[in-house]
């Protein structure tokens, strides 16, 4: 069973805390690492699934094909799911779910994002005292893994000490408390003093989050733990910025978290926009530099891999996994999906030995307004004298695919886009390769196909 008492703690942290960057905390030296906070239904329209590639549990989109939480052997045990949700009900049937494969449940009761309030979810919950309590109580009796919840402080500490008793006595087995108010920001002052008074009074152990503004190393990790006289410290920004900062032995340069987030980044198949978001968040100022713009510029894992010179690596291990046969987001199509009691709208009628298939995604970034595929097709068909083609997209929940029709030809990629736009572009690349007007190198370096 998990222990909240005197550990280092990887904050829940939405986009950052995917499972290359956890890994990497953990490596670095943290005790306990939280998931992103993932909502209720995102989560309950989702498959388990084991992929013996990656030897990781999956947890797959129904609707799209994308990852909703992936895990590992290497964090077994010491990973915290949290969850965004306002109902008990699915709040135990996504928790059953994974009950086998995390430590333990956190329910956020602390973000102050619109998207959460408006939901119900996050720091709405502090204004539902009652519906709090019977979300963690109806977690905390019909599971065998620990419940906790993460808050934040409200406007005095006696108010504060009085909503997490009752939070508390649902059984929970210890409690996060960001140490600023709802309407307050990362600008404002953390109120340690507020998170000592509930910690010197509360017999479950108090997790103190917040004081990113004032650690720059790990000795200032103590500092705060001593100054909110709390049993644990939870970090986001300091850990974001550099998760070395769970290092006793001091942190590493920028460079060397990179590469080695990179590293886990392509070793775990990590989606090239996840990546990206997360070493946004480290180079933060530098992104404003030669180098930095080169980065923002990027939009496959390759091109970003290449700028740390890591590209060799990742060509490699892109080309391993597609060899033993990886079902990531390029494999993702209808086939894979099996949504409950739901219809799919399709126009799949049409017989696919006739048409000209590739495997080819758009990447809309890789492309000006005037280098656009469907642009440079329909310029070159129309200094041709040809009549322009015509598009008609296949819709399966989330997923699209575009059937392009030229010249008495029908073309088409076989890659499934989440986008209705791009799957049209898609198709129109399928068409001018076989026009002859973009070779297979050209669609390697746009990230088109992968080698």
């Amino acid at each position: 069973m998990i222990s909240y008492e005197n550990k280092t703690i990887l904050a829940p942290m939405v986009r950052i805390g995917t499972l290359p960057m956890r890994i990497l905390a953990l490596r670095y030296g943290a005790d306990i690492v939280y998931s992103e906070e993932l909502i209720d239904w995102k989560f309950l329209r989702s498959k388990r699934r084991y992929n013996d590639i990656l030897k990781t549990v999956d947890y797959v989109d129904q609707t799209d094909g994308t990852i909703v939480f992936r895990t590992c052997a290497e964090e077994y045990g010491k990973v915290v799911l949290q969850l965004g949700t306002c109902n008990a009900e699915r709040a135990l049937k996504v928790a059953k779910l994974v009950e086998n494969d995390v430590a333990a449940i956190d329910i956020n009761m602390g973000c102050p994002k619109e998207f959460s309030i408006k939901g119900g979810m996050g720091v709405a919950l502090l204004g539902q005292p009652d519906k709090a309590y019977n979300i963690l109580n109806t977690l905390v009796n019909n599971l065998s893994i620990p419940v906790t919840c993460k808050i934040r402080i409200l406007e005095t500490p006696e108010d504060t000490l009085k909503l997490v008793e009752k939070l508390a006595s649902s059984g929970i087995k210890a409690i996060a408390i960001h140490g600023r108010t709802k309407n307050e920001r990362p600008q404002h002052a953390v109120h340690t003093d507020i998170i000592k008074y509930v910690a010197e009074r509360l017999s479950i152990p108090v997790i103190a989050n917040g004081g990113s503004k004032e650690i720059e190393k790990y000795t200032d990790i103590i500092k705060f733990k001593n100054l909110t006289g709390c049993s644990s410290v939870m970090l986001a920004r300091a850990a974001e910025w550099n998760c070395s900062i769970f290092r006793k032995d001091g942190l590493l340069p920028m460079d060397t978290v990179i590469k080695e987030y990179l590293k886990l980044a392509i070793d775990f198949d990590n989606s090239p926009s996840n990546t990206k978001y997360c070493i946004q968040n480290v180079l933060r100022e530098l992104q404003d530099t030669p180098r930095g713009r080169r980065f923002l510029d990027c939009q496959t894992l390759e091109q970003i891999c290449a700028i740390w010179d890591m590209d060799d690596y990742c060509r490699e291990k892109q080309s391993l996994y597609q060899t033993l046969g990886i079902n990531g987001r390029w494999q993702v199509s209808p086939d894979e999906l099996q949504p409950p009691n739901k219809k799919f709208k399709t126009t799949d009628n049409e017989n696919l030995d006739d048409i000209e298939q590739m495997k080819v995604c758009f990447i809309r970034a890789n492309f000006t307004d005037l280098t656009l595929p469907k642009t440079e097709l329909h310029s070159w068909v129309g200094k041709n004298g040809y009549k322009l083609p015509t598009y008609e997209t296949q819709q399966v929940q989330k997923l699209f695919r575009t059937i392009l029709t030229f010249d008495g030809k029908k073309y088409t990629s076989s890659f499934w886009e989440k986008n209705k736009k791009f799957a049209e572009q898609g198709a129109a690349l399928v068409c001018l390769f076989s026009l002859g007007l973009k070779t297979r190198e050209d669609l390697i370096n746009l990230g088109s196909i992968i080698k």
